[in-house]
């Protein structure tokens, strides 16, 4: 089969890295993709957000199989244009992409079928907004309504940081369009668990928990970026809460999307909270998430375009899906200054020896056809240990094989999911 992913990013050379393992591959191909994963999938340049020619390029591949990875086309309706082209592919449609592509429909749709989730009010007007601010209770949280690249979502630890939310998003349009409605949110407290499921619209099978970290720098502390490395299984994910997560998350959730005719075929990602009061719905997904998909697929153990054919033919309740009773991480190596300021375009080495995971991001390859750094974030180093401390070891000792200049990545990740495993 010839197998099209769509996507540039790390998350998409995770699952080309995978789909590579599968029998049923004969060829892989990326649009746009990337220079660092050029060497296992052909690249189509492109733009992902140009629905006609996604599919034009899904025909031109003769691809028995599309892959969409990013929300932006999956919100935009690619699955709908492959599909209406006759070609197979894994992801939701516009209708059910919504879930991630309306904070306000989301929001409504928990509160509608009693799915837990921080208390919010919606505001399109941003003098209302403001006036709400003006003695709501703090910290609080302010979500621009449509995609913003992961970076929509401001926890506000004051009053005038609520205050300056409203006004960079639906006055100063710092999000586009998608800021000019925005949801106020009641701040939350807990551990955050991401978790990855696939569902073929009724059945759900969760994936491998996993543990982000969004901050630059160690210590949770600077600017939030889209994830400086990220661990799996997350420890404050136990048996009895992940029970308790599909009686009154996952279940509902794919319900409530087939009752409002909206059913969601794809990879439904949930992030979650544990508050004191249970688990609840921080945000959804309708996609792979990144760079949970660099630790979650290596744990796989069932051949992933498998899964993905089940979804799309909707028999996921008889395709087994099986995970490695390992533990995963991931080390993103950024561009010094991300997420502000940085250099880009310096050559990208691997020493003798690397045996981990390499999962390129920014990456593109010069005239001479080397790899350079092409963005903020340019790698994932991902390796896999019998325990967590044994797979963070191995990932950094991985990651000191990688080199090129103003390299960057925190010295911490996984340290918060040790330290909560050795409390239990």
């Amino acid at each position: 089969m010839n197998v099209l992913v769509i996507g540039s990013g790390g998350r998409e050379h995770a699952m080309i890295q995978k789909l590579a393992e599968s029998p049923k591959v004969d060829r892989l191909f990326a649009y746009p993709g990337n220079g660092g994963m050029a060497g296992q999938a052909s690249c189509i340049p492109g733009n992902v957000k140009d629905i006609p020619a996604l599919v034009q390029a899904a025909k031109n591949c003769q691809a028995d199989f599309v892959v969409v990875a990013p929300d932006d086309p999956l919100v935009l309706g690619a699955v709908d244009a492959l599909h209406a082209a006759g070609i197979p592919c894994f992801g939701p449609d516009a209708k059910a992409a919504a879930i991630e592509g309306s904070k306000v429909f989301s929001k409504d749709l928990m509160r509608k079928y009693n799915i837990p989730t921080a208390e919010y009010q919606v505001f399109d007007d941003a003098a209302k907004a403001l006036d709400y601010l003006a003695d709501a209770p703090i910290p609080i949280v302010v979500k621009a309504d449509g995609l913003a690249l992961g970076k929509g979502a401001l926890v506000c630890m004051t009053r005038q940081e609520a205050l300056d939310a409203v006004h960079s998003m639906m006055e100063d349009k710092v999000f586009g369009e998608s800021g000019s409605r925005v949801v106020i949110e009641e701040f939350m407290e807990g551990p955050e668990v991401s978790v990855l499921s696939f569902t073929d619209g009724k059945t759900v099978v969760p994936m491998v928990s996993s543990m982000d970290h969004k901050r630059a720098h160690d210590g949770d502390q600077g600017l939030n970026t889209g994830g400086m490395g990220t661990v799996a299984p997350n420890p404050y994910y136990t048996p009895e809460v992940a029970r308790e997560c599909m009686e009154t998350i996952f279940l509902p959730t794919v319900r409530a999307m087939q009752a409002e005719g909206r059913p969601f075929k794809g990879c439904l990602y949930f992030g979650l909270m544990l508050t004191k009061n249970g688990p609840k719905v921080i945000e959804y997904n309708c996609r792979f998430g990144d760079p949970e998909t660099q630790v979650v697929l290596p744990l796989l153990k069932t051949d992933l375009l498998e899964v993905m054919q089940a979804v799309e033919e909707e028999r996921l309740a008889d395709c087994p899906v099986e995970f490695y009773d390992k533990h995963a991480c991931c080390v993103v190596l950024a561009s010094e200054g991300y997420p502000q300021k940085y250099k880009t375009g310096f050559p990208i080495t691997v020493d003798d020896g690397f045996t981990g995971r390499l999962y390129c991001a920014g990456v593109k390859r010069n005239d001479d056809n080397v790899p350079v750094t092409a963005g903020g974030r340019v790698l994932g180093v991902t390796d896999v240990g019998e325990t967590l401390r044994q797979a963070i070891d191995k990932a950094y000792e991985q990651a000191a094989k990688v080199h090129f200049e103003n390299a960057y990545c925190r010295k911490d990740i996984g340290q918060r999911a040790l330290a909560a495993g050795e409390e239990k």
